[in-house]
């Protein structure tokens, strides 16, 4: 039985083919926002049109207001906006994160602050000056406990002919940016994480961070290898240990990972990799079924993983994570092979008490 209840389906629609990954932060008026990829036109590729989009609910994601357009992409001039992440400042503002896709040669994460609770924005921030193609996936941004803020990104070599056709998509690299004054200025660290394996095609890719008590930090992205890997930095992010694999098995499938209120870790993935008898839609990248599991321990062990999808004509992905008011909130692409064209064209909102999470 899966944990929960789903509050919201976004579904494509005509000339809206695919709404996708989001992340939510607390107003001050007790709403909950939460802002999303939508995309116009007939395709819903990565680099398609989109704009970034918000809805709002005032009662703990029972009713939502319907969506108002943030960031577009003709606003930048730029191929694509999508994966932001939320995080409030020191100063009350709300921060929003997000990617801006120029070119194959050019996709650079920004900063824009909103000083009446996402009414309006400030123009937007480069957190990244050298130019290159960065990956970073939704509800990424992290504050650590000394207040430093960092974007753990997957830097990929891309090779483009003359006509800007892409010839070499290369293994990704793990780049890291860090601000100390609240994301006015940014640094980038003084190493990348390469994942040096054989057959390792795709590199160390869409890494995320959790700190752990003891103030270490661990990266963990996902591979080709059939499960995550994960680094450790020692010094709050600047340089990071060879990559090692993880007890998280996966396709190349994200994970993600958050600490709750209660202390212990809240992790998400899809379990099972792709193996060659195994039932899977294609359309779906074998990402199923989505499940959790929690550690208590800092991570050194995790619990049995508990059920939240298990449609195997679906794949579940890009999973933000929130919680409030005894309650967490979880959003993820859930396209549906038989429904949608593909596994990232819908997105979903589901809501769990924390009580219940390890009951049953």
């Amino acid at each position: 039985m899966s944990k929960g209840e789903i509050l919201l389906d976004i579904p494509p629609r005509e000339n809206n083919p695919r709404n996708s990954e989001g992340a939510f932060i607390s107003l001050a008026d007790g709403g909950l926002l939460f802002m999303y990829s939508e995309f116009h036109g007939e395709y819903g590729a990565d680099y398609a049109d989109a704009d970034i989009v918000k809805i709002v609910s005032h009662d703990n994601g029972n009713t939502w207001t319907s969506p108002e357009a943030v960031v577009s992409a003709k606003e930048h001039g730029a191929m694509n906006v999508m994966s932001l992440s939320l995080m409030r400042m020191k100063n009350g503002d709300v921060g929003l994160f997000y990617l801006v896709r120029k070119s194959w040669t050019d996709m650079r994460v920004v900063l824009r602050r909103s000083q009446d609770e996402g009414k309006s924005w400030s123009d937007a921030k480069y957190c990244i000056e050298r130019k290159a193609f960065y990956v970073i996936n939704n509800d990424r941004a992290v504050r650590l406990s000394d207040g430093r803020i960092i974007l753990p990104t997957a830097e990929h070599p891309i090779t483009v002919n003359d006509r800007g056709d892409v010839v070499r998509y290369g293994p990704a690299v793990g780049s890291f940016f860090y601000s100390d004054d609240d994301g006015d200025t940014w640094r980038e660290a003084d190493m990348c994480v390469s994942l040096n394996i054989p057959h390792a095609d795709g590199g160390f890719q869409e890494p995320g961070i959790i700190e752990y008590k003891n103030g270490v930090l661990g990266c963990f992205a996902r591979t080709s290898l059939g499960c995550h890997y994960i680094s450790y930095s020692h010094d709050r992010g600047r340089s990071w240990t060879a990559p090692v694999p993880t007890r998280f098995t996966a396709p190349l499938s994200p994970l993600s990972m958050k600490r709750l209120s209660s202390g212990k870790l809240f992790a998400v993935w899809n379990p099972i990799p792709t193996y060659q008898t195994r039932r899977f839609n294609p359309a779906t990248g074998g990402r199923f079924p989505l499940v959790y599991s929690l550690s208590s321990d800092d991570g050194a062990s995790w619990s049995y993983p508990y059920a939240l999808e298990t449609d195997e004509d679906a794949g579940y992905c890009y999973t933000a994570i929130y919680e409030r008011d005894g309650l967490l909130f979880l959003s993820y692409c859930a396209g549906n092979a038989r429904a949608d064209e593909g596994c990232l064209d819908r997105t979903r909102i589901r809501r769990i008490r924390t009580d219940e999470l390890e009951n049953g």
